[in-house]
């Protein structure tokens, strides 16, 4: 048995009614009459500990078995997808048939005609039906009212289909409790990007898909120079002499299935329309104020720092934000909660324990890297893209409550500090993680596959020159991948070796890190710790959830997690009136401290944040 470094200064009070009822009606495995398997929050980490130390090679499946379960009872908190159908033998529970590990992909591209509509309807009935959430890029559907020459008439454009697509989703999470989810993108060059921004002004529309645009740093231009905006769609290569050249532009837009191409690979465009760069941007604003969408992707920002930059580009991501995906990828996420790493809490010698911490993300890296081989997905383009990269998204829950155990103010500079530290700490420890996995067990395919080097490949990593390549070249992804290029470049600063061993080696996975908002797992195995990297909501609060009628709203009393330990420490008298001073709620906190909590994770974040 591995030693538990837990200290008896950490503080872990009670779990809460609603944190266990919602364990219970979530996470709990039951038998086909209803009869609980998992008796307590425990056994759900025990077979998860069980079944994802399956994939290990039998002569050390008992000691990961082991070394998983210590990790998960010390903080590391798969998520929900996980935790629910990892170990659950269908025939004979109540798990679902065919259900997933993976909690998200985004959808393969959507070509501008028929066929590719249905497969993606049909694509989407069978992702949803098995627990993953989805994203769509609709930039690739004509617009509203363009010419379809099949049948001459105008087409139904992208707000039709995703009417269509909302319209599954709400079938299938009517059947079982887990509502899907789904995220609509948009270019914001598309002709209809005005009526996908004002969508949901419209009561009950797209009640099941979050709406963000893709914005590129040529709009950001034109907004800041006070510029027009071209509202702009692939043109038909049969219409190509029909048009004024000053009506053609081509672009770096993605392709619908039949566009026209230069030699650097942009799409010829007609300019349906122009608008004020302002006015399309203050739509937006407005309309985020008012109904909080839609969210903004700088996409650019998202491809450049991506650290597969040199073999995909990203167009959409995962419902909540935190993994933008290529078509057909798929991540599984975890987290890991902060609350128990810290020792003596409320006191002045209040401390974070940096070795426990670091001994639970290198055993979880392993958990997570197993999860893969036991991704479930429906589809094969999504199978063949998780086996191949390897893709997990480790991030943090508890943050917020950590902060105030460690007497800290969200969004001061010590706060700052700390956010900071704990994700570059976590991201270290991954990568060396992954090239250590790599040695063991293999690098993710996509580390030996064989690369053409292009012109953008030099463009972006000028050492591969200086080292005598040249275009058409071939080398492998993983000279590529270890570049000094986007969000590898920093980890090269903080370890200059790590590159080195990644382009000897290979790492395991592409990408390691990613911040969820972790709503479910924070409030149940969490005991309503503070969710991803926000602060707390409130203190002491009502909350109300669906009962299993999935109609009918009940109240529950809830407390957060530090609320809860301070009580624990100083004596239940203390009142939700009479907290410190740095006991801060979201609302209480002004946006810069938000911002600058944010900004301290992402620097060691190679995924998104939800936020």
């Amino acid at each position: 048995m591995m030693d538990d470094l837990r200290t008896c200064d950490a503080v872990q009070p009670n779990l809460q009614a609603l944190s266990w009822e919602i364990w219970d009606r979530k996470y709990r495995l039951r038998a086909l009459d209803g009869t609980p398997i998992d008796i307590t929050p425990d056994d759900t980490l025990i077979r998860v500990a069980r079944a994802v130390a399956h994939v290990e090679s039998e002569s050390i499946r008992q000691e990961w078995e082991t070394k998983f379960l210590w990790a998960l009872r010390n903080g590391a908190i798969p998520a929900g997808r996980i935790l629910t159908n990892l170990g659950a033998e269908v025939a004979h529970t109540l798990g679902t048939q065919g259900a997933s590990t993976i909690n998200c992909v985004v959808s393969k591209r959507l070509n501008d005609d028929f066929p590719s509509i249905l497969d993606a309807v049909r694509d989407a009935g069978l992702t949803l039906k098995a627990g993953c959430g989805i994203g769509y890029d609709f930039s690739t559907i004509r617009p509203e009212g363009a010419l379809v020459r099949g049948n001459k008439t105008g087409a139904c454009g992208p707000l039709v289909i995703m009417d269509i697509l909302d319209r599954l989703c709400q079938s299938i999470s009517t059947a079982g409790q887990r509502r899907g989810a789904q995220m609509a993108v948009m270019d914001i060059r598309h002709p209809n990007i005005f009526e996908f921004i004002e969508a949901k002004r419209t009561k009950g529309r797209l009640q099941n898909f979050n709406l963000s645009v893709l914005v590129p740093d040529a709009f950001l231009d034109a907004l800041y120079n006070g510029a027009d905006w071209p509202l702009i769609f692939p043109l038909d290569p049969a219409r190509l002499g029909e048009l004024d050249e000053d009506r053609i532009t081509w672009q770096p837009y993605p392709d619908t299935g039949n566009c026209l191409h230069n030699e650097n690979g942009h799409v010829a465009c007609e300019i349906i329309r122009t608008v004020p760069a302002s006015e399309l941007w203050d739509k937006i604003m407005r309309s985020t104020y008012t109904f909080s969408e839609p969210g903004v992707l700088f996409i650019d920002r998202i491809n450049n720092n991506n650290n597969n930059w040199y073999c995909e580009t990203i167009r959409a991501t995962n419902p909540c934000g935190e993994q933008p995906l290529p078509p057909s990828g798929a991540c599984l996420l975890g987290s890991i909660n902060l609350t128990g790493f810290v020792t003596r809490p409320f006191t002045p010698s209040a401390s974070f324990d940096w070795d426990r911490y670091e001994k639970v993300v290198s055993i979880f890296v392993r958990l997570l890297d197993n999860v893969v081989d036991l991704n479930d997905l429906p589809l094969d383009e999504q199978r063949d893209e998780i086996l191949r990269k390897r893709r997990h998204g480790m991030g943090v829950l508890g943050l917020g409550s950590a902060i105030a155990m460690l007497g800290m103010q969200y969004g001061d500079a010590r706060s700052c500090a700390f956010t900071e530290e704990v994700m570059k700490s976590m991201a270290l420890v991954g990568w060396r993680q992954a090239v250590a996995l790599a040695r063991e067990k293999g690098p993710a395919p996509i580390m030996d596959e064989p690369v053409i080097l292009q012109s953008y490949h030099l463009a972006r990593c000028p050492e591969l020159a200086q080292r005598g390549l040249a275009i058409g070249q071939k080398i492998t992804g993983k000279e590529l991948f270890a570049a000094n290029v986007g969000y590898m470049s920093r980890l090269a600063t903080a370890c200059p070796s790590l590159l080195d061993e990644i382009r000897e080696n290979g790492a395991r996975f592409t990408h390691h890190t990613s911040i969820a908002p972790t709503g479910t797992i924070a409030l149940s195995f969490g005991n309503n710790a503070s969710s991803g990297i926000e602060p707390s909501f409130r203190h002491a609060y009502t909350r109300k959830v669906l009962a299993d009628d999935m109609c009918t709203q009940v109240a529950h009393r809830v407390e957060s997690f530090e609320f809860r330990a301070l009580r624990e420490v100083m004596g239940p008298g203390i009142a939700p009136e009479t907290l410190p001073d740095h006991f801060v709620t979201t609302n209480s906190i002004p946006f810069a401290g938000h911002l600058a909590i944010q900004a301290a994770a992402q620097k060691w974040v190679d995924s998104s944040i939800s936020k």
